[in-house]
């Protein structure tokens, strides 16, 4: 059974923001399906599209997928932090329009064999790429509890954290952690009753820790966004759909570093005689699903989307 289905989250509202003029030079970082860029080859027809992903499948079925639209776009099978890098190496100067959708994409969750999802019982493993050798197995198994619990504390910001890591030490002694639903009952088991009964499935903070940790999800954010940002044209358009409060965290603090000037003392106003801003906010407030974007796809509840413009050379 193949599961390519995905609804692009914030696609109108994207697509609107970023600008995209008919000649433009475009990237997106987090090509899935190719539900974004599908939209923003159809806004380029003198321009060209770089798409780039570490899954292969996806690949695969986005090239098929975008071959039906139009044929000026070059896909990449590689992690986004690479991205900017392997087309500087092509001669690429810059980009008009750079576009991150932070995440697990629908296919990678409804496919049980990929081990991603608290719902279904599969062999854990939330490879997004499947040629490298971590799995979710070789962390819940072989990482010390303490490594467990940073991971797990940090990346899923869960209080519980100490007494998850404590669990999984415990239950793999006994025999190691092969499964999806394994590992669930195991969360289960260290969370207090008030917890259980909470909207939301009680896995998945843990999960989302080790994906993230599996897939090194965080530093890829902070080195690819670094490089997207930088490689901007002038008057070109950065923008990116985080999912959960970390990841938002890590843009508003990046692009807080690159739209005002530090000050000694927050109290004290910049220092003078400083360099004009390269870059400034295009929305200083996330923007958020609509209700109706709500009842159609469920998933885009937690997305933010922020933009960053580049205003000076």
């Amino acid at each position: 059974m193949e599961y390519n289905f995905h609804l692009p989250v914030l696609c109108q509202k994207t697509i609107e923001l970023l600008d995209i003029h008919s000649d433009a030079i475009c990237i997106d970082m987090t090509l899935g399906r190719g539900g974004h860029s599908s939209k923003i080859l159809e806004k380029i027809p003198n321009g060209f599209l770089y798409a780039c992903d570490k899954d292969l499948q996806a690949i695969e079925y986005s090239q098929n997928y975008l071959s039906k639209i139009a044929s000026n776009f070059k896909l990449y099978h590689l992690p986004f932090s690479k991205m900017i890098s392997q087309l500087k190496e092509e001669g690429i100067k810059g980009a008009d329009v750079i576009l991150f959708d932070i995440g697990v994409s629908s296919p990678q969750f409804d496919d049980p064999s990929r081990g991603f999802s608290y719902r279904y019982d599969a062999k854990l493993d939330m490879r997004m790429n499947l040629e490298q050798q971590l799995t979710a197995r070789d962390v819940v198994n072989n990482y010390s509890e303490e490594q467990l619990r940073h991971i797990i504390a940090y990346y899923g910001e869960d209080p519980f954290a100490g007494k998850i890591a404590h669990q999984i030490v415990l239950e793999r002694t006994k025999k190691p952690i092969e499964t999806t639903f394994e590992l669930v009952d195991i969360i289960k088991k260290s969370l207090p009753s008030f917890v259980l009964i909470k909207k939301g499935h009680p896995a998945k903070q843990t999960f989302q820790a080790i994906r993230y940790e599996v897939n090194s999800e965080k530093q890829e954010l902070e080195e690819g966004l670094k490089k997207a940002v930088e490689f901007l044209n002038l008057g070109g358009r950065c923008g990116i759909i985080t999912f959960n409060s970390l990841e938002d965290k890590i843009v508003k603090d990046l692009f807080k570093s690159y739209t005002s000037y530090p000050s000694i003392n927050r109290n004290l106003p910049p220092l003078l005689n400083q360099e004009k801003l390269k870059y400034a906010l295009v929305n200083r407030k996330p923007i958020v699903a609509s209700q109706e974007e709500l009842k159609q796809n469920p998933r885009s509840e937690p997305a933010k989307l922020r933009l960053i413009e580049r205003i000076g050379e």
